[in-house]
């Protein structure tokens, strides 16, 4: 007789225009499943802006990182290889070049926040995701996020009120104040029991070691 896989709470703390985050959560969602014999997640999404002060319309994506990060136009062009050869093998295709656009994304946590409460924050995340960075779509564009929305199943003119409003900046903002407080300050940051932070996009077996590790703990 097998016995009842263990309740855990996951807090993933991740922004929508984060490679590494898609490639941590599609590595956790492997995971999970693969050890659905001992672990019954339940997981939260929060927000973390990598990029705050940024402008609507954006910003070319390798301009931006040679800013932020001093990166070369060769550095950054080997960088997305690697990010996307990571993404495909986790089953996610990334479009992204040189000339792709970074955005600021707070609007588009504030949809996920109230997404949390009809019960498709997991679907709209990765419609987002694959919104940015399969479809090269802008997430701080209001139509794109109220069709999105509509693609997993959430009222569209409920989300539209929502972006038009202003609803939930308080709370998304409340949120990323209590997880920068904890000590996150890069993403993805996995968060397990309020106990333990797995960092970064780690393989799926990696991830699915600390599960089952941290089940057998009870």
């Amino acid at each position: 007789m097998t016995g009842t896989p263990t309740p855990m709470k996951i807090d993933f703390v991740s922004d929508i225009v984060c490679p590494w985050c898609v490639i941590g959560l599609r590595a956790l969602e492997q995971a999970i499943a693969a050890s659905a014999d001992v672990v019954a997640p339940a997981i939260t999404f929060h927000p973390f802006e990598l990029n705050p002060q940024m402008p609507p319309e954006g910003q070319n994506v390798a301009e931006h990182v040679a800013e932020k990060y001093g990166a070369t136009p060769e550095q950054s062009a080997s960088n997305r290889a690697t990010i996307r050869a990571r993404a495909a093998e986790l089953g996610f295709a990334m479009t992204g070049t040189a000339e792709s656009r970074i955005y600021n994304t707070f609007d588009a946590h504030r949809l996920l926040y109230w997404a949390q409460a009809q019960g498709k924050q997991a679907a709209l995340k990765n419609r987002l995701f694959a919104l940015y960075f399969t479809e090269g779509g802008n997430p701080s564009d209001a139509d794109a996020l109220v069709m999105a929305a509509a693609d997993v199943g959430l009222d569209p003119a409920e989300a539209r009120a929502v972006l038009t409003n202003g609803r939930y900046g308080d709370d998304v903002r409340a949120e990323q104040r209590h997880w920068h407080a904890c000590g996150i300050t890069a993403v993805p940051a996995i968060v397990i029991n309020d106990r333990y932070v797995i960092m970064g996009g780690q393989p799926p077996e990696a991830f699915e070691r600390a599960l089952r590790a941290i089940a057998a703990e009870g």
